[in-house]
């Protein structure tokens, strides 16, 4: 039930981000988006380390602020040496967000099948 902490503030975020608008000039738009991509990585990570009962708040905590200022650093550097670095850290985030995702997804489908099964198998046990 804890990882409905995350996920309600993630929507919250994203509602409370909906409604206000705040420009943002277009030479940080890298940097955002690395920073979001950062986020939402950690996000992930600390539920899939919740279901496997491995959850650290501070390897949470360090683990973003070390993705995010890597990031950040990569985007800056792209942007010195004219190359888009910031992408690496895209490419590498979106994997770990669609793994993170599918760990997730795995571990709710096995809850869901466990509940299911008992269930199932408590209805076969009442009837004659």
């Amino acid at each position: 039930m804890f990882w409905l902490i995350p996920v309600f503030g993630l929507i919250l975020g994203a509602l409370i981000g909906s409604i206000i608008t705040i420009e943002i000039p277009l030479t940080m738009a890298k940097y955002l988006s690395v920073a979001v991509l950062a986020a939402l990585d950690s996000a992930l990570g600390g539920i899939r380390c919740i279901y496997e009962d491995t959850f650290n708040g501070m390897v949470l905590l360090t683990g973003f602020i070390s993705n995010a200022v890597l990031a950040a650093l990569l985007a800056f550097l792209g942007d010195q040496l004219s190359v888009d670095l910031y992408m690496a850290a895209v490419f590498v985030f979106g994997i770990r967000i669609f793994n993170n995702l599918a760990t997730i997804r795995h571990h709710i489908l096995n809850r869901f099948m466990q509940k299911h099964n008992m269930h199932a198998s408590q209805h076969k046990n009442d009837m004659p």
